[in-house]
């Protein structure tokens, strides 16, 4: 089952940036389609490999920090090529 999940990651401490850096690395190392913007990372492919890998790459942020948020959307559909179309 295809999905989109959309990622952000938000470590509650002063050194958050190469927190991020870290995770947005290691997630476009992944066989997985990954697309970013300046708000979140959105990471597409099949539904169960890719959370999986995600639960073991949040893991370790958490880890790395004393404290960490993740915001997770997922729909069940690979939306990485959606154009709008208004």
């Amino acid at each position: 089952m295809k999905a989109s999940i959309e990622l952000t990651m938000s470590p509650l401490q002063d050194d958050y940036e190469q927190h991020i850096i870290d995770f947005i690395k290691r997630l476009r190392e992944s066989p997985f389609t990954v697309l970013e913007n300046p708000l979140a990372t959105q990471v597409y492919g099949e539904f169960i490999p890719m959370m999986e890998f995600l639960t073991r790459e949040m893991a370790i942020s958490m880890e790395h920090t004393k404290a960490v948020l993740f915001y997770m959307k997922v729909v069940k559909t690979d939306r990485h090529d959606y154009e709008p179309f208004f």
